[in-house]
Parts: C-alpha cells; sequence; structure tokens
C-alpha cells in the first residue's frame, strides 16, 4: 500500500523522508488515537446540539483531517503526477462524496461514517508500517574489509597513502594484522590469510612468492611485500561493495495485491460511479428532476466501493503471519517478502555457517602405530580416543601440545580434542613456521605439526588421506607418525532443512561454497542437496544465482540463505535473502530479507510454510471482500442499497476479514 504513494519531489533524499515519516507508525497511531477521541466528541456534540449542517460539517472536518491529511495529499499529489487512480484517490472520493450526501435533498448526513471510512483506512496503514518495520540500515559496517590505507614502498622507504592511489605495479607493504588493500601478487614473505570476509571460510589460506593476495583479507602471520595486478577501483574488496549497492536496485519485489487492484478497482469504480450519476437521467429525458437521486446512489456507490476490508485485513493477515513467525525465531523484515517467500521454487545455500558449524573438529585420527585410530567418527569431537590406552592417543596428544599456543580455528579443534593441558608434559622452544605449521620440542623430542611441506620440510615421508577435510600430519623427530583429519562439522538439523524444504514444495536445493570441491560434494551427497558449486568467490555466487534466477519459471521465486559478508551481495540479488542471525555478520543480516534468529537451517521450511498459509488467509480475504463488495456494488447501482448496507459493505465485511486474519496468529 504504503509503496504506491506518490511524492512531491523526484529527489531520492526528499522522497525517502517523505517515505520515512509515513511510515512511522508510532506517529500513525497517535493520530488514529486523537482523530477516534475527536470524533467521539463530535458525535457527543452533534447528540446535544442542534447545529445547523454547515457547522456540524466543520465540526466533523476537523477529525477528518487530523486522520487522513496525508490520504487527501496523495491523492492530490497522484493527480498532479498524471498518476491519480490509487488507493488514497478511492479514500478521497468516498470519503469527501460520504461528507457531501447530506446536503442532497432528502438525504442523511454521513459526517461520522466518512471519518470512520478513513480511520479505518489509517489502521491498515498503521498495521503495514509496523509489519514492514522501520528502513533498513545502511551496510557501512561492510566498509571494514575495504581498508584506508596503503603501505607503498619506493626506494626502499615505506610510505602511507591513499589505496586510491596507488599505481598498478608498486609495491605495497602488509604487516601482520593488516587488510591487505588491493590485489596483487606476493613478491616477498610468507604467511596465513584470513580470507573469511569474502570467501566465508574459516580455515587460513597459507601463502607464499608467487601466490595471489586479493584484497579484503587480513594478513595473519608473516610481513609481506604484494606487487598490485589491480587499481583500488577494480579490487575484490570494491568489487564487492559495488555489487551490494547494483544488487539492491535490481531486487526482485513482489507488489501488494491492493496496489495492483487499486490500479484497475480505482478507476473502474470511479468511471462507473460517474455514469451512474450522469447516463440514467440523460437517457430518462427528465435530467433536472431525477439527477439527485441517481447521484445519491452513484454517492452510496463510492462509499460501498471504499475497499477498507482489504486494505486493513491483508496487510493485518500478513502482520500476523510475520508475528507468527516471529514466535519460532524467524524474523521477516516486511511482509512482501513473506509474499514472495511463500513462492519459493528455489533455495540455494551458503555452506559454512549455513548448513555447516563454521566451528572446526577431529574427525578422524590416523596414527601409523594404531590402525585402529584410523575409525572415522563423524560427527563428535575426540575427547581422547574411546578403546584406545593412553599410548594410541599420541597423535592428539603431541599436537595439542605444539599448537597449544596457537590461535588458529585449527589448533583449537585439537586443544578441543586432547583438553589435558596440564599433564606434566614439558613443551619448549615453540616455533611457527609459515605457511606450514608448528615445531617445538615435547619432553626432549621435535615434534612437527602441519601440512605437507612442513613434513618435506624435516624428512619425514607422509602418506595421502583419503578422507574429506584438512589433513595435520605429524613427525616426530623427522619420522612421519600419523595424520589427523579435520573438518567443519555438519549443523544436526541441516538434514531436516532440505527434507523439510522439500516437504513444503520446494523443488530444487543448491549449494554454493568458496570451499573445496571434495568438501563440498562430501556435504551435498550427505544431505541430499540437490546441486552444488565450490571454490566460488562472492561475484562468482551473484553470478550463480544470477543463472539461477533466469532458469526459474514466472510466479517462482528464489531464496538464498547465508551467513557472511560475503553473502551479502547474493542475499541482495536474490528473489528472498534468509541470513542465519545469531552467528551471521551484521551486513548479511542487514542485506536479507529474513533472518534466522537461533541459526537453524530446518527454520527455512517453518518459514516457507507460514508464508505459504498467510498467503492462502490473504487470498481468502481478497476473494471474500472482492465478493460481497461486487454484489452490494450491484445492489447500490439499482437503488436497492440502503447506506447501512454501504457502511456493512465496509464494517462489516471488514470484520469478517480481520478475524479471518488473525488466524495467522495461531
Amino acid at each position: 500500500m504504503g509503496e504506491s504513494k506518490a511524492t512531491s519531489c523526484n529527489c531520492k533524499e526528499c522522497e525517502s523522508k517523505s517515505q520515512e515519516e509515513q511510515k512511522d507508525p508510532k506517529k500513525l497511531i497517535r493520530r488514529i488515537i486523537f482523530a477516534s477521541i475527536l470524533l467521539v466528541a463530535c458525535m457527543v456534540a452533534e447528540r446535544l446540539l442542534d447545529l445547523p449542517m454547515w457547522e456540524r460539517l466543520l465540526m466533523y472536518l476537523v477529525p477528518f483531517l487530523v486522520a487522513g491529511y496525508d490520504v487527501l495529499g496523495g491523492a492530490a499529489e497522484g493527480i498532479m503526477h498524471g498518476d491519480p487512480f490509487d488507493e488514497d484517490f478511492l479514500m478521497s472520493v468516498a470519503t469527501i462524496g460520504a461528507l457531501a450526501i447530506g446536503f442532497l435533498p432528502d438525504s442523511e448526513p454521513e459526517f461520522a461514517e466518512a471519518v470512520f471510512v478513513m480511520l479505518f483506512f489509517q489502521v491498515g496503514e498503521a498495521f503495514e508500517a509496523v509489519a514492514e518495520g522501520n528502513s533498513r540500515r545502511s551496510i557501512a559496517k561492510l566498509m571494514d574489509i575495504r581498508p584506508d590505507t596503503a603501505n607503498v614502498e619506493c626506494a626502499g622507504k615505506v610510505s602511507v597513502v591513499s589505496p586510491a592511489e596507488v599505481a598498478i605495479g608498486e609495491i605495497v607493504v602488509v604487516k601482520p594484522g593488516e587488510k591487505i588493500p588491493m590485489d596483487g601478487s606476493i613478491v616477498e614473505g610468507t604467511s596465513s590469510l584470513d580470507t573469511v570476509a569474502l570467501t566465508g571460510e574459516s580455515v587460513p589460506r597459507s601463502v607464499s612468492v608467487g601466490d595471489s593476495a586479493i584484497s579484503g583479507c587480513v594478513n595473519q602471520t608473516g610481513v609481506l611485500r604484494i606487487r598490485v595486478t589491480k587499481p583500488f577501483g577494480e579490487s575484490t574488496a570494491s568489487k564487492i561493495l559495488d555489487l551490494i549497492e547494483n544488487a539492491g536496485e535490481h531486487k526482485s519485489r513482489s507488489e501488494h495485491f491492493i496496489t495492483r487492484f487499486a490500479h484497475i478497482y480505482t478507476p473502474l469504480v470511479v468511471f462507473s460511479a460517474i455514469a451512474l450519476a450522469i447516463v440514467p437521467p440523460l437517457v430518462s429525458g427528465q435530467f433536472s428532476e431525477t439527477f439527485p437521486t441517481w447521484l445519491l446512489r452513484a454517492l452510496t456507490f463510492l462509499v460501498v466501493s471504499c475497499p477498507c476490508a482489504l486494505v486493513v485485513s491483508v496487510p493485518l493477515t500478513f502482520f500476523g503471519g510475520i508475528g507468527s513467525a516471529s514466535k519460532s525465531g524467524i524474523l521477516i523484515k516486511g511482509s512482501n517478502f513473506l509474499e514472495t517467500l511463500a513462492k519459493a521454487d528455489t533455495v540455494v545455500f551458503d555452506k559454512t555457517g549455513t548448513l555447516t558449524r563454521g566451528v572446526f573438529q577431529v574427525m578422524a585420527v590416523h596414527d601409523v602405530a594404531c590402525d585402529r585410530c584410523g575409525a572415522y567418527a563423524h560427527g563428535r569431537s575426540y575427547q581422547g580416543l574411546q578403546g584406545c590406552d593412553e599410548d594410541e592417543q599420541r597423535l592428539l596428544h603431541l599436537a595439542a601440545h605444539v599448537e597449544r599456543f596457537s590461535t588458529h580455528p585449527i589448533a583449537d579443534a585439537l586443544r578441543a580434542a586432547y583438553p589435558h593441558e596440564n599433564d606434566g608434559c614439558t613443551v619448549e622452544d615453540a616455533q611457527e613456521v609459515a605457511g606450514q605449521g608448528v615445531i617445538a620440542r615435547v619432553n626432549g623430542h621435535k615434534v612437527a605439526v602441519g601440512n605437507t611441506r612442513l613434513m618435506d620440510a624435516v624428512g619425514a615421508q607422509w602418506i595421502d588421506c583419503d578422507k574429506v577435510g584438512t589433513i595435520v600430519y605429524v613427525a616426530v623427530d623427522g619420522t612421519y607418525a600419523g595424520h589427523i583429519v579435520i573438518s567443519d562439522e555438519v549443523k544436526k538439523d541441516a538434514a531436516e532443512a532440505i527434507e523439510g524444504i522439500r516437504s513444503e514444495g520446494v523443488h530444487r536445493t543448491v549449494m554454493l561454497t568458496g570451499d573445496r570441491e571434495e568438501v563440498a560434494a562430501f556435504v551435498a551427497h550427505e544431505l541430499g542437496i540437490d546441486e552444488w558449486h565450490a571454490g566460488l568467490l562472492p561475484a562468482d555466487k551473484v553470478e550463480q544465482v544470477e543463472k539461477l534466477l533466469a532458469q526459474k519459471k514466472d510466479g517462482q521465486a528464489l531464496a538464498f540463505v547465508g551467513d557472511g559478508i560475503n553473502d551479502a551481495p547474493v542475499l541482495a540479488r536474490a528473489d528472498v535473502g534468509i541470513a542465519m542471525g545469531a552467528m551471521g555478520s551484521d551486513a548479511a543480516i542487514e542485506a536479507a530479507d529474513v533472518v534466522l534468529m537461533d541459526d537453524k537451517p530446518s527454520k527455512i521450511a517453518r518459514a516457507i510454510q507460514i508464508s505459504r498459509r498467510t498467503l492462502r488467509i490473504a487470498r481468502q480475504n481478497i476473494i471474500l471482500a472482492v465478493a460481497i463488495k461486487i454484489a452490494i456494488l450491484i445492489l447500490a447501482a439499482m437503488g436497492l442499497a440502503p447506506m447501512w448496507l454501504a457502511v456493512f459493505g465496509d464494517v462489516g465485511v471488514l470484520i469478517i476479514c480481520v478475524l479471518n486474519a488473525t488466524r495467522t496468529l495461531i
């Protein structure tokens, strides 16, 4: 409803300000209450005082204008912009007509009814304002991925400049803890990069000379010298921000039924009322004698044609659906998103943090001295290997001690698997090898824990592992001792989520991830996802979603579920974006249309179920209101509908529809 309101200025700032004022539910509710008090006072005064018609009109104009000044203004603006036929125009004509009826011969005044009609309309506006909520905040926090400065090296000196001033081919120096300002190639140094802001994946990426460095990543360990290969405006971080800004312009939105209905219904009833007032008197040949009678019928026709039942009950239905969803821990930001979600036929998932916990844990251990330790233990952390004696836990024991002081997520998983830190072991000379792992002395033995490059460095003959996940290799005194498989845990209700959305009629499920192909394939097969695409950056995810959007049929919608900053562009581009609230980034939550507050993907099926039930009830109200309206309109045109029946066509149908709408709260 509110989306159709015209604005008197084409300036976006003025338009935004105008819409913000109109959509403030607190101000609107205060106006409704104040106008209702004035209306009651007018009705009491009318009964106690014998006032002339004009004085009664002036008296009732006070609550009428308090309640509907913005509606009258919106109708006037619509006329000035050449698009008059909206609900504001119809409400204005109908209520002004009701105010004027009392001045016709042999007609009863309908001043109170006119104010009632305007109040009911504003109640609908208030419900919609509450349902839609305030405008979403700007995604300013995403600017954190784009650094404000760059350390440029020239002639052996390092100077701090704006990233926009750095040219292709120049060398930038990135210290530990700093963000990489521009895309480039590493010419000196080794380190680990935190890529979570770009890929959404928690495992840092090891880099060395010759590897590419992407802007927006955080350098974690060693100092890097990077040769810039792209200007600042074309860097990955800048493109992500541009994608978010531009994706909002192409965001698919389902128009509210009332707006669509008003464009047809309003001009139809207005021209029908005009024809009803003029044509019969002209045909009769006694225009002056019969015109007052037909004008009264036309005004009655306009009063009954006022779509109060629709403009109140339909937003209330969606509001109830949104309230019901909130009770289930599902935040839906507006009725248009709920309506779009009801049409979801394709659901696209991010992997890490959405279908998986985003928390790494030990999944399997293979000690070359103990074959039993190679057992796969999916779904639980190792708190010591059950069924093995103390000696057979040595890999976890040694790895956890070596990684004791590291803040790496892999180290956290190892310490969680072997929490017995105070077991009397002596750990000394710990040394982190950038991009490879950690070497330390445990009880006098040199223990190396890391990747295959570290094994090669210490001369250990490692063996490959066919299990899915991050493989941590362990060598003792230069001899290979075994490996540990660490992986992200699939959420317990992820499979339930996929099954649930299928039961709600979703025909296609897709997973997009920045993780490796084998990891993506494993998760997809385990959960029963139809298709997956791995190794994707944010721009790649947007491209995949664009392809999926092009493949969907008319009347269907695509929903995307994600949790990270990197998911914000896709959340904005999808027909409806769903963010995992509790663990999701602020940017993803702001970019999304639906937020799951407890991070349970199974709530997606519940959200779809609520949205489809809400849409069914809204359609019931639409059919009921339109059918009764048409019937009474026909009677009004024939002169068989007195004003009380016209009021019933407004208020009575409204009550019925509102009662039906409250079923969404159950």
